[in-house]
This record gives C-alpha cells, structure tokens and sequence, in this order.
C-alpha cells in the first residue's frame, strides 16, 4: 500500500468519526439525551409517543397475517444465534490473551435502547430487542473475525468482496509478496499496540476518578 492510498484511508477514517459524532450531537439535541443508560426524551416527545402507541389487540388485527406466521421460524434462529455467540466469546476469552489482541467489548456492538421507546407496545419492544441482539451479535462476530484475520491473514482477496469489514481496506494487496512475513508481524504488533492503548486509556481514566 503506497503512502497516498494509507493517508486517504486515514482521512476517509477520520471523516467517518467526525460524522458519527456529528450525528450523535444532532439527535441528542434535537430528540433525546443519554444520561448513563437511560434514554430521555423531552416532556412533549412523551406525550406524542405515548399517544401514538399502538395497543397489543389493535396491532395483532392490523398486522401483517404472513408476520405472525413465520415468526416461529424467526425465533427459532436463537438457538444458532446463542450457540454461535457463546463459542465466539469462549474463542476471544481463550485465544486474544495468547496473540496480544484486545478483546472485543460485546456492550459496543449490542445495545438495548429500543424498549425505551414509548410508543412501541410490549410486542414490538420484544421483536427490537431479538433484532439488536441479532444484528448486534453478528456484528460483534464480525470484529472479532476481523481481528483474527488481521493476526493470521491480512491479505485482500483477488476479486472484489461486497460488505467487507472494516479493518480489510488496509490488508495487504492480492500477490504482493514482498517482504510480506515482515509486514505480516507489523499487523499483529498493530493488533497489540491497540490492546496497549486501551489498558492505557483505561488506567489513566481510573486515575482521574480516584483524583475526583
């Protein structure tokens, strides 16, 4: 990878960021704020979403009828979604320590918030909190593969590969062989240069409390 590709990537990272917040900023203003776990909205979003809310017997008639038939086979997908969960973490738990990788932090990736929602019924805050562990569990898989492939393999793919994480735009090229067991170990002192700036980050914020 040539220096003008790595300093886009690192602006292109940088801008990412700066959107994220931006956008956290904008709803926070305008919708809500977090205040620790708890999500508040403003008094007249309240009542709105209250008023909106949907009671249980009103949304089981106007519901889709094709919903409620397949969400036995919807739900039966815990069981590979636990499994899977359980052995990823178990994997992380054991394997991270021995390469020097940090650890992925699940609470980053799963979030519950959605049962904060007043204007959803019991149903419905049900349903979101089976979707955010999903999506929030693949995702957290995701990284965790990702990391592990940065250690053993951080090599892009000949061909392109739709939905890539994030981590692959910086892999090595297909066929570039130079020097690659030397840059192969400069990932993986990356990996633990990460793992040290978190402890880092960490105990300087421990410090802080303990000087409060």
């Amino acid at each position: 990878m040539n220096d003008r590709i790595q300093e886009l990537l690192n602006q292109i990272t940088e801008l990412e960021d700066d959107l994220r917040t931006a956008l956290n900023e904008q709803q926070s203003t305008i919708f809500f704020q977090i205040k620790g776990k708890r999500v508040e909205f403003e008094k007249s979003m309240k009542e709105t979403h209250k008023r909106l809310k949907r009671n249980f017997f009103t949304w089981l008639v106007t519901n889709r009828p094709q919903n409620l038939i397949t969400g036995p086979i919807i739900y039966a997908m815990i069981i590979p979604l636990v499994i899977t969960d359980i052995f990823i973490t178990f994997y992380q738990l054991t394997c991270f320590p021995i390469y020097g990788i940090k650890k992925v932090r699940r609470a980053d990736y799963i979030i519950y918030d959605r049962q904060q929602l007043q204007y959803l019924n019991f149903i419905e805050k049900f349903h979101c909190t089976y979707c955010a562990y999903g999506t929030g569990m693949i995702a957290y898989i995701s990284e965790i593969v990702a990391r592990t492939e940065q250690y053993f393999c951080p090599i892009k793919h000949a061909r392109k590969v739709l939905g890539s994480h994030s981590r692959y735009s910086r892999f090595i090229e297909y066929g570039d062989a130079e020097n690659y067991q030397e840059r192969l170990e400069q990932y993986r002192r990356a990996l633990n240069e990460e793992k040290q700036n978190s402890s880092c980050e960490i105990s300087n914020a421990n410090q802080a409390r303990n000087d409060q």
